[in-house]
This record gives structure tokens, C-alpha cells and sequence, in this order.
């Protein structure tokens, strides 16, 4: 087993503004870790610390048994042994797809294209090893980057925003291929995204990061559904916050359901957290009511924005298009409440 392994790992840039923070995380051998956070989050350098293209300032970089990086000391990216993915794909204008696969790798010239052809082979661009980067498509050049990553068969993966560059419609396809090649491969692989979607699609593990920090890690199940704190629950969609107080029971009573119990004190003010997905539409006889504003089809879904009669409270709904309210209509409005996430309030927020 050869895991990356980042221990106590800080870094601040000249101003002296730190942009990793003490942070410690495990990537295990054949698995697939997302940091995932918004821009400036200190992901990227993360990433570089990783991979030697910044030296390190404080804590420690293990890859395996080899440690790779501690203050005084940082091995070169070639000696790592990782394979990088950047999201330019970085790929060299003047030598062809499998030139650029072969790049780097130990053998005479035969040696080294068949290896090149046998990475090129499972991304489907055997029929393109000959052809130059700017011939290719966004997509093609993102799998000969790809194939260049893991032909060493390097004992760690890293990848910066490796889809962003693509349409959504290739993207989902290319993912779904580099998915398989990594698992396939073994390496234990650390991908940095800004996209939520993306993180939960790919990875094993999902550590969110904020300001230079992880505040969580686990599977996309875990952090989706049980986001230690409100920044984690909304970076990963919208929501719709209700104010409540934890009762005696405690318990959180709102217009649309009661929640709990809740591990917090009674008395403690609390925003209680829907997704769209969370509430439900029904009759007016049952519940809450509120009025439709606006019905946005999203294809197999649409998005319902609602305002309840007595109050400036805006609610979005997610529904099933095959059972859509009309702009104008009164309707009963109910949350899930097991799907409710519950917080202490914010004044900030």
C-alpha cells in the first residue's frame, strides 16, 4: 500500500497571509480523495505542496514509506513519484499524443510507444498516437494528458480542475472514463474541484476545505447529508433557511414540521436548512400554504419558487416535472423532516 499522506501541512504566501492552515489529511492506496472548496481556498496550493511545485514551510508530505517533503527538505516532482494532471492539460505542442504519453519514460525509443499505446489504448486514442495536441479535441487532449499521468504507474495521482475546460455533456463521458483508469491504475489519487457535483461523482472521500482548512471529511453521503456545520450544507446547494427555537422537547417547530429531537439546548435559536428536494407540494388542506411565483423546467425536474401569504418567507421547491403546480396557485407546503438540517443561528448569515 502506498498512500499520500500530508501531516501538520501549513503555507503562507510573502504578505504572510497563511493559505493552508494546519491541515492533515490521508489519501489510501486506490482511492480517490476530492478537496473540494470555493476559490482561494488554499486547495490548489495544497496540491502543489503535494506534488513539489511549492516548497514546503511547515509540516510533513509522506508518500509510502518516503517522505518527500519537511521544512529543509523537498524531493523534485520527478522524484516523487506522482503523476499531474493540470487543467490546461499542459501538454507538449511539438510531440504527438504518444510522444507526449512516452515522455519521460525509461527504455529505448520501441519500448517506450508501446508502453505510450497501451495507455492510449483504454482512453481510446490509439487511432490519434500519432497526431499533434492542437489537432485534437478539448476532451482528446484531456485523456493524452491522462495517459501521460499515469504511464510511470506513479504511486500518487494529482489532479488540478482536470474537466473544467469541458462541455458538460463530454465532461460527464470523460469522467466517467478517467474514474475507471484511476481505480484500474491503483494510485492513491488526490483531485482538487470547486465543483460539488464533480467531487461526489468521483471521489471516494470528500475533504471540504475553508480558508486554508478541512472542517470535513468523509464519503459524499456522509458530508452531503450530514454537514458538520451551515458552510459545508450550502456549498453543496442552496437552501431554504427557517428560523425556529429548540422547544423543551427538544424538538424544532416550524410552519411546514417538526424536527427533532436536536442535540442542542432548549432555547438555543436555530435555522433549520432545506434543500429544494426537501419540501413537498400538496393541497392546501394540509399544512402551510404559500403561492407560486414561478415554475422553471429543468427537464426530468423544475425548480418552483414559492412566497408563503402571510410573510416575505421565499421557499424553492425541486418536484418531478410530471407534476407541476401553475404560476399563481395556492399550495400546502410540508417539509421531509428527515431530511432537515438543523444549526445554531448565525447573526452573519
Amino acid at each position: 500500500m502506498t498512500d499520500l499522506v500530508l501531516e501538520h501541512v501549513s503555507h503562507s504566501f510573502a504578505d504572510g497571509v497563511a493559505v493552508v492552515d494546519d491541515l492533515s489529511l490521508e489519501v489510501p492506496s486506490g482511492h480517490i480523495v476530492c478537496l473540494l472548496g470555493p476559490s482561494g481556498c488554499g486547495k490548489t496550493t495544497t496540491l502543489r505542496l503535494a506534488a513539489g511545485l511549492e516548497r514546503l514551510q511547515a509540516g510533513r508530505i509522506r508518500i509510502g514509506d518516503q517522505i518527500v517533503a519537511e521544512p529543509g527538505f523537498s524531493a523534485p516532482p520527478e522524484r516523487r513519484g506522482v503523476g499531474l494532471v493540470f487543467q490546461d492539460y499542459a501538454l507538449f505542442p511539438h510531440l504527438t499524443a504518444a510522444q507526449n504519453v512516452a515522455f519521460g519514460l525509461q527504455g529505448n525509443a520501441a519500448e517506450r510507444r508501446r508502453i505510450a499505446l497501451d495507455y492510449l489504448k483504454p482512453v481510446g486514442l490509439t487511432r490519434l498516437a500519432d497526431a499533434y495536441p492542437h489537432t485534437l479535441s478539448g476532451g482528446e487532449q484531456q485523456r493524452v494528458a491522462l495517459a501521460r499521468a499515469l504511464a510511470p504507474r506513479p504511486a500518487a495521482m494529482l489532479l488540478d480542475e482536470p474537466f473544467s475546460g469541458l462541455d458538460t455533456r463530454l465532461r460527464d463521458a470523460i469522467r466517467q472514463d478517467t474514474l475507471r483508469l484511476l481505480h484500474d491504475d491503483g494510485a492513491a489519487t488526490l483531485m482538487v474541484t470547486h465543483d460539488p457535483e464533480e467531487a461526489m461523482f468521483m471521489a471516494d472521500a470528500i475533504a471540504v476545505m475553508r480558508a486554508g482548512r478541512i472542517v470535513q471529511v468523509g464519503t459524499p453521503l456522509e458530508v452531503y447529508h450530514r454537514p458538520v456545520d451551515r458552510f459545508v450544507a450550502e456549498f453543496f446547494s442552496e437552501t431554504n433557511a427557517i428560523a425556529g427555537t429548540v422547544g423543551e422537547d427538544r424538538c424544532v417547530a416550524t410552519a411546514y414540521g417538526t424536527i427533532g429531537p436536536v442535540e442542542l439546548a432548549p432555547g438555543t435559536d436555530v435555522d433549520v436548512l432545506l434543500r429544494p428536494e426537501a419540501l413537498e407540494i400538496n393541497g392546501v388542506e394540509n399544512g402551510a400554504t404559500a403561492d407560486v411565483l414561478t415554475v422553471r423546467a429543468l427537464g426530468a425536474t423544475a425548480l418552483i419558487d414559492l412566497r408563503g401569504p402571510d410573510s416575505d418567507q421565499h421557499l424553492r421547491a425541486r418536484l418531478p416535472a410530471d407534476r407541476l403546480p401553475r404560476p399563481g396557485e395556492r399550495v400546502g407546503v410540508a417539509m421531509k423532516t428527515g431530511q432537515a438540517l438543523v444549526f445554531p443561528r448565525q447573526d452573519n448569515t
